[in-house]
């Protein structure tokens, strides 16, 4: 790549006498991602450089060089695993250079463009990851300022990353901007912020729910021919409908409310989002149990027109005089109402009783587990799957570890729901055609999310081919804590070839405990290609 003004970055170059610059991983308008070699710690970095364009003024070269320092800042600031790591701030040719972890994976916009519109459970899946890191952001005092697909990166070991912070706000301080700048990508901007107001926090959620509309729909709802009718859009015009989020869409609906104090707050986004990806609907999820039923309130039509002022209420150890129809039409309506209480109320207690008297007694005479109540625990509803999920979820047995049945003490109302097992695979890079052995930025890679129908639960796994052999050596294990989330990502890249030919096969993924459970198979292809060196230069295969 050429090395213009303003940009001193060129293959083999050494940064701060220390990072050796290998190959540009990224580039856009504003500047262009390294990736390097860190020669004091001997580990590979990602170096981010400006690109200032040619004849920009020197106080808005100085200005770009500050918001590059304020990345570093805003970044600093933050410790969570699904934000980019800061490891160093090296100033070289005058310039800031800002050195992060690696992530080897793809961008969501490069997944997007290559696959298309992802189903809503992986979307809201990874709309949850983005979303814990935007809440550690802002109890850091950081206002991200421009989530969109191209700034979270999907990892090969299953993080989902958030970065590029280079136009974050930090909280007390004063804004970087060039006179007329438009701060963000005007698609997912805020209505706040394209009318020129104070951004909070629940700006960034506003873009993190055109992000989550872009991943199911495939185009963002807002995006005109110009930046200009973009914004305008953004303001005034209504929520085109979403049409494949399915369990996705209310989530989507409450992060794109015009008003800030309206919109979806982010505890309650991230629990919903969780929730979908994890395989569930919103509507199941939250229906309660209903409450105890209240004692009934009988009222009587009095025969005059007026309104009857409400009856006092009598006072304990004194007499009250209650006004009533003096007519025999109005004491015998009255009486009516009084006698169909009064059964009403016998009605419900006689219900309690029964209750009541089968919990405490129902079955707890049998100590062998074969009362009616105690047999049958698998039917229970609790945390489990509905019978409609996919082929690939398997149920594990119905009654409790011991095998009781759960006949003592409860009568088996309470049997520990069945556990169970869904796995989903889908393709990160489908293909690969090129010089082999396929570096493993450039391999197909997949990622398979494993969802349990309840927690805690350890899941054993391998990855495997069509054929039934093992893809990755040995069986792995997935641990999810009784707090976190009832759904995880794991991935795995293929550098398998076959030397001058393609090869063809599929992967997916073999469940062993908690419960047996088989995954779909996704296909991919690596084709080998025979490089010839050219007159005059060579042409080397990338490395691994």
């Amino acid at each position: 790549m050429s090395t213009g003004p303003g940009s001193g970055g060129s293959s083999g170059r050494v940064v701060a006498g220390r990072y050796r610059l290998l190959d540009p991983i990224g580039e856009g308008g504003m500047g262009t991602v390294w990736r390097a070699h860190d020669d004091v710690l001997g580990r590979e970095v990602a170096v981010k450089e400006v690109r200032a364009p040619a004849g920009l003024p020197t106080a808005d070269r100085s200005r770009m060089y500050q918001r590059l320092e304020r990345e570093a800042w805003a970044a600093a600031r933050i410790s969570h695993r699904n934000v980019i790591t800061l490891y160093d701030v090296a100033t070289d040719d005058e310039r800031p250079w800002i050195v992060m972890e690696l992530v080897r994976g793809v961008s969501l916009a490069d997944q997007l463009d290559a696959e298309g519109p992802m189903p809503p459970q992986r979307a809201a899946h990874i709309g949850a990851e983005v979303l814990t890191a935007l809440r550690a952001a802002h109890e850091a005092g950081v206002l991200h300022r421009d989530v969109k697909p191209g700034n979270v990166l999907l990892s090969n070991d299953g993080r989902v990353v958030l970065t590029d912070f280079g136009i974050a706000m930090v909280e007390g301080t004063q804004a970087i901007t060039m006179t007329g700048e438009v701060i963000g990508s005007p698609e997912f901007l805020a209505p706040e912020r394209a009318l020129g107001r104070t951004p909070g926090p629940e700006s960034d959620l506003w873009s993190l729910g055109v992000l989550l509309y872009a991943a199911v729909e495939g185009h963002s709802p807002f995006r005109q021919n110009t930046p200009l009718s973009t914004l305008r859009a953004v303001v005034d015009e209504e929520l085109p409908e979403p049409r494949r989020a399915g369990p996705l869409a209310p989530v989507i609906e409450g992060l794109l409310r015009k008003d800030p104090a309206e919109r979806t707050g982010a505890a309650e986004a991230e629990r919903d989002l969780r929730i979908v990806g994890a395989g569930g609907t919103l509507r199941a999820d939250r229906v309660q149990a209903s409450p105890m039923p209240s004692m009934p309130t009988v009222t009587t039509r009095q025969p005059s027109a007026a309104p009857t002022p409400p009856l006092p209420l009598p006072v304990a150890g004194t007499a009250s005089a209650v006004p009533v129809d003096t007519g025999e039409r109005g004491a015998r309506r009255t009486s009516l109402a009084l006698m169909a209480g009064l059964v009403l109320l016998l009605l419900i207690l006689g219900g309690l009783t029964y209750v009541l008297l089968d919990r405490s007694g129902g079955g707890g005479g049998h100590d062998d587990g074969s009362s009616a109540g105690g047999s049958g625990g698998g039917t229970t509803g609790g945390g489990g799957p509905s019978a409609s999920e996919s082929e690939s979820e398997s149920h594990g047995g119905g009654t409790s570890p011991s095998g009781d049945g759960g006949g003592s003490g409860s009568g088996g109302h309470t049997a520990t729901p069945a556990q169970s097992v869904r796995v989903s695979v889908s393709a990160v890079r489908g293909s690969y055609s090129g010089a082999c052995p396929p570096p493993g930025s450039a391999a197909p890679a997949f990622a398979a999310t494993i969802t349990v129908g309840r927690t805690p639960a350890k899941v054993e796994y391998r990855w495997v081919t069509k054929n039934g052999e093992p893809s990755d050596p040995g069986w792995k294990t997935l641990s999810l804590g009784s707090g976190d989330a009832r759904s995880s990502t794991v991935n795995t890249t293929q550098t398998r070839y076959e030397t001058g030919g393609t090869l063809h096969d599929a992967i997916g993924v073999e469940v062993r405990s908690p419960v047996a459970a088989k995954s779909n198979y996704v296909a991919y292809a690596v084709t080998c290609e025979v490089v010839t060196p050219s007159t005059g230069a060579t042409t080397g295969s990338p490395s691994p």
